[in-house]
């Protein structure tokens, strides 16, 4: 005969319930009374004949629900190899809720007298651990029970326990039962199954901890941005929430936003977690630095962090000599001196002089250079206290005032300097006299060329001749670019108010030889840029 089989679930749900129950079918087997009731067995049961195959009855359970509970509708099937099966569903839908799956299987048909077996599985659908869980099945009266597996911890008055002790997280356990019915009928028994409830609660305890860096540079120029690293990290656990980065400067420091100080919102840490960020402030003033940048967090969370800088600054100071006046065409000699009269290396010095129209480029000291007008000289770093000198050679070719300027820069500092020289020309003024006839015969007229030549570089400016005319000779006439004034012997010409560099002007005086003899005719020339006369004298042969 074919073995049909029934299988029955009940799932319990259990909140703060020590109990819960799986109960049995509402149809009690007249022939089950209670285990107490039933008289001692002292022979075994006639075989009967076999059973004829029939479908397998429709079997409905019940169960006890917990207080409050609303359970599912009881679905009852026929499996596919015809089977029954019957499932009973609690809402699982609570956190913490830790819910237990009984399943039992028999078979749904059986030979009186004849040895069969039963399973009971029990099923942790949590993820949470059961204690103490105790599962017990008071036997029915017409089931003589053979053994387990397991076997139960105890069996007194017909009623079997199971310990099973604890049930991890989607444990399941399995018992089988054997035995065999002593009495047509229904065979009928219930179980029931108990645990430790357990309410936990589990509080995280932490203690973030805040712990801020900051990192800078020891010394910068003034002209160097000041680049700070803030590094604000939770080294406790737990997170650290609404963490601030807070700094105000000293006098002497701002930002680049010219703000004294600064605010960076972090956020929140997790524990071990770091976060950096980078500030840039700049420097107004020189000396030593230190500032102090603070990291706060919600519940009182609180770190702090000193750097110190020292600020230092090149200060460039040009010195430069060179010759109050210089006549034109001569060379002038400039001498530029270099110091750093800071505390801060001067990196990258360049003298640079400009020359100014007047002065032409003759030579430089070593390492110079000269392009387009412009003398150049690269010095390198220039230490705090140190000197570097220059010298070059020019050439003045213009009159007037040059103005000569020399700058020196280097990073983070510069100079200058200039000299004022005063170009002039020599009006080098040339006196020339000749006679045109020599001898002469006495009653002869003689002729006189005086010649001036401006020979120099500068115009000639009020320039005068003075002719004085020997005793031996009589004035007859006189021209010239002047007009000549005769005051007996002597012969004076208005003044001549310009003579510029390389002209020359030309005057003639004619006198007439009186008496014989070796006479001298003078001329007298002074000028403006004369401090004494120039003379000339031509002599000439008078006979009779």
């Amino acid at each position: 005969m074919k073995t049909q089989y029934v299988t029955i679930l009940s799932r319990m749900l259990l909140l703060i319930l020590a109990v819960s129950w799986i109960g049995c079918n509402d149809n009690s087997d007249p022939y089950a009374p209670s285990r107490m009731e039933r008289p001692k067995q002292t022979s075994t049961p006639k075989v009967q004949p076999a059973m004829q195959s029939q479908p397998a009855p429709r079997i409905t359970t019940s169960s006890s629900v917990p207080s409050g509970m609303k359970p599912n509708p009881v679905t009852t099937q026929t499996t596919a190899e015809g089977n029954i099966r019957s499932t009973f569903a609690f809402p699982t839908g609570y956190p913490e809720t830790s819910v237990m799956l009984i399943v039992r299987e028999a078979p749904a048909q059986i030979r009186l007298g004849y040895p069969f077996e039963y399973q009971i599985s029990i099923s942790n659908l949590t993820n949470a651990p059961l204690e103490g869980v105790q599962l017990t099945e008071p036997l029915a009266v017409a089931f003589d029970f053979n053994n387990a597996t397991p076997a139960p911890a105890s069996q007194a008055q017909g009623v079997l326990t199971w310990n099973l002790g604890a049930l991890k997280a989607k444990e399941i356990r399995k018992i089988t039962v054997r035995g065999k019915a002593n009495r047509v009928g229904k065979l009928s028994d219930c179980i029931t199954i108990s645990y430790k409830p357990k309410s936990c609660l589990t509080v995280n305890v932490v203690e973030p901890a805040l712990k801020l860096a900051k990192t800078g540079p020891a010394e910068v120029l003034i002209c160097d941005p000041i680049a700070y690293t803030l590094t604000v990290s939770n080294q406790g656990t737990g997170a650290a929430e609404n963490v601030v980065i807070q700094d105000t400067l000293p006098k002497g420091l701002v930002t680049t936003a010219n703000q004294n100080t600064y605010r960076v919102n972090v956020g929140t840490l997790k524990s071990g977690e770091a976060k950096s960020f980078k500030v840039n402030l700049k420097a107004t003033a020189t000396g030593s630095f230190e500032n102090q940048a603070t990291a706060t967090g919600d519940g009182g969370l609180k770190s702090s962090a000193r750097h110190t800088v020292v600020v230092k600054q090149p200060v460039l100071h040009l010195a430069k000599t060179g010759p109050a006046k210089r006549y034109l065409g001569r060379n002038a000699d400039f001498v530029i001196t270099v110091t750093n009269k800071g505390d801060g290396a001067a990196r990258d010095t360049v003298v640079v002089d400009t020359l100014p129209a007047g002065m032409q480029f003759v030579s430089a000291s070593a390492g110079g250079s000269h392009q387009n007008g412009k003398v150049t000289w690269n010095l390198g770093t220039l230490a705090p206290g140190a000197s570097k000198q220059v010298a070059f050679r020019a050439k003045a070719s213009q009159i007037g005032q040059q103005r000569n300027v020399a700058n020196v820069t280097a990073y983070c500092a510069s100079g200058s300097a200039q000299t004022t020289t005063q170009v002039v020309g020599i009006p080098a003024i040339l006196l020339e006299v000749i006679d045109l006839e020599d001898p002469i015969e006495v009653g002869a007229n003689e002729t006189y060329v005086i010649e001036v030549t401006n020979q120099g570089t500068a115009t000639g400016t009020n320039i005068k001749i003075t002719c004085t005319i020997p005793d031996e000779q009589q004035y007859v006439s006189g021209t010239g670019p002047t007009q000549p004034k005769v005051d007996g012997k002597v012969v004076k010409f208005t003044p001549l108010a310009t003579l510029a560099p390389k002209a020359k002007a030309t005057y003639r005086v004619v006198v007439k030889g009186t008496k014989p003899g070796d006479i001298r005719f003078k001329v007298e020339l002074i000028s403006d840029q004369m401090s004494s006369s120039v003379m000339e004298t031509e002599s000439t042969h008078q006979y009779e």
